[in-house]
């Protein structure tokens, strides 16, 4: 496949978001590359980490897309390099869905976390989010929690707090926020929710979203932040 780019009908003013896409994939990089031109970015787009951090030497860029599983140094550690280094955001992207996997991207710094395949009008519009909320001014909130009213939950530790008040946690409920934490406005699908224990069975699913329901909302007949899309499972909405 051609890697010749096609002009954009107008120069991108030299303003413009300047995103750095770190993939092995050369299919990938070059269809995210086109995509998000044509979306208002300046691309460049590297192979692996060691290609990224000559790029980084020379240029410098609003936010970072960055894959997982690479030859030679991983998407992780790049990340973990990085946030030790500089204030870039990163997006991460990884065919791994796991709980565990997006907490290890967390712990390593990243800004959120987007599992393939995925469409990419989401990608962009997470990209947009990132950079959004970096120009936004300071509120006290870090990227390691999430407001829901008077509740905060803070992400890495897995901890539910109202006010001074800490608000018990199963196991699974503290995966489940976790998981809608990481994603919020973004509807989940019930067998992206579902454990080992709870494979194939969505009414189960119900059942711990109802609790937990009952632990974040004024009203859990009437949630205003842990809702059902229907026909796509559930959403998380956050202040």
């Amino acid at each position: 496949m051609s890697t010749a780019a096609s002009a954009p009908r107008e120069p991108l003013p030299d303003n413009a978001p300047h995103v750095l896409i770190v993939d092995d994939d050369q299919k990938i990089r070059e269809l995210l590359r086109r995509y998000l031109n044509e979306h208002g970015f300046r691309v460049t787009s590297t192979a692996d980490a060691a290609a990224a951090r000559a790029a980084m030497r020379g240029l410098t860029f609003d936010i970072i897309l960055l894959d997982v599983m690479m030859p030679g140094e991983n998407g992780l550690d790049l990340a973990r390099y990085l946030k030790s280094t500089l204030s870039v955001p990163i997006l991460m992207l990884t065919a791994r869905s796991e709980s565990e996997d997006r907490i290890a991207g967390l712990e390593a710094g990243v800004d959120d976390y987007l599992p393939k395949p995925f469409e990419p009008r989401e990608l962009l519009l997470r990209l947009q989010n990132i950079l959004r909320r970096g120009r936004a001014p300071a509120t006290g909130a870090s990227a390691d929690e999430v407001r829901m009213g008077s509740f905060v939950f803070y992400i890495s530790r897995g901890e539910l707090k109202r006010e001074d008040e800490t608000i018990k946690l199963t196991e699974r409920e503290r995966d489940l926020l976790r998981q809608f934490a990481l994603r919020p406005g973004t509807p989940i699908q019930r067998h992206e929710l579902s454990s080992d224990d709870t494979t194939g069975s969505e009414r189960a699913i119900d059942v711990q979203i109802n609790r937990l329901r009952r632990k974040i909302e004024a009203d859990p007949s009437n949630p205003v932040y842990l809702q059902t899309v229907r026909g796509k499972g559930y959403i998380l909405y956050t202040d």
